[in-house]
């Protein structure tokens, strides 16, 4: 379903874990950002495309390499594929294939294209790196902490910011990379918000949000959040520790276990 458009971006999110899809319409390209999960939700985005893409070139953003984000790569032959150093020396590229795979198997669904890790043809290295395509400038900041091949992606002067698994509305940061580059990237948040002018954000999981005070806002929760972890792990606070892990939206099997990594990558980088 469409969650959010204006003149010059649709944003798609799925009915599992509020997954968004973004597209990106310029005047000399189109942009698609990390198009999941279901195969008419797919449909769907490609049928949008095929509208509005006429003669324009077309990439493929992928903010990391989670197999929910991945997991279109191959319904759109021809692009080009934009990703982090990280993402292209992913470590386990078969793993986040065998996830794919695995989900599809479990409830049956069958896709039109081949399961495949990005190839990707536009390397990202470096925090400022950019891509300039016509009038539209494309600026990329590594984002490591929930995983290790992180992006954030500022497309100007659409004022677009493409934020990956951070910044949600609702959900929690979740740590599978870091707890200190998380804690570093959301210093580097602050720092976007400062040097460009960002008048729409976009969450990997979550609302879309155009005001700058919700844009600050969430990422002071995530600061807080983090900041309140740390200090009960270091203080062995059980009890803050088990009262945080009700904090988690949508409580599950999968919050529970996300919550105990949290924990287990903290211990291990703070308590040494």
């Amino acid at each position: 379903m469409i969650q959010f458009k204006n003149d010059f971006m649709t944003v798609f999110q799925s009915s599992l874990f509020q997954t968004t899809c973004t597209v990106i319409e310029g005047k000399d390209f189109v942009l698609v950002v990390d198009p999941n999960w279901l195969p008419t939700e797919i449909e769907e985005i490609q049928t949008f495309i095929a509208q509005i893409q006429g003669k324009k070139e077309l990439f493929l953003l992928f903010t990391h390499g989670d197999f929910d984000h991945i997991i279109a790569y191959k319904a759109f032959p021809g692009a080009k594929v934009i990703g982090s150093k990280g993402l292209q020396q992913h470590p386990n590229k078969q793993q986040k294939v065998n996830l794919i795979h695995q989900f599809d198997n479990d409830y049956y669904i069958k896709r039109p294209y081949p399961i495949a890790f990005p190839e990707v043809d536009l390397v990202v290295e470096e925090d400022g790196q950019q891509i300039v395509i016509g009038d539209t400038t494309i600026t990329f900041y590594l984002s490591p902490g929930h995983t290790h091949d992180g992006l954030f992606t500022i497309i100007e002067p659409l004022g677009i910011w493409i934020a990956g698994d951070y910044l949600s509305d609702f959900e929690l940061p979740f740590i599978y990379d870091s707890a200190k580059a998380y804690v570093e990237t959301l210093q580097k948040a602050v720092r976007v918000l400062e040097t460009h002018t960002v008048s729409v954000l976009v969450p990997g999981h979550g609302q879309t949000t155009t005001s700058k005070e919700k844009m600050k806002r969430r990422i002071q929760n995530s600061q807080e959040y983090l900041e309140s972890l740390i200090s009960a792990v270091m203080k062995e606070d059980l009890e803050k520790m088990a009262s945080m892990e009700k904090e988690m939206p949508f409580p599950s099997s999968f919050t529970k276990q996300c919550h105990e990594e949290n924990i287990a990558i903290i211990r291990k980088e703070f308590l040494k």
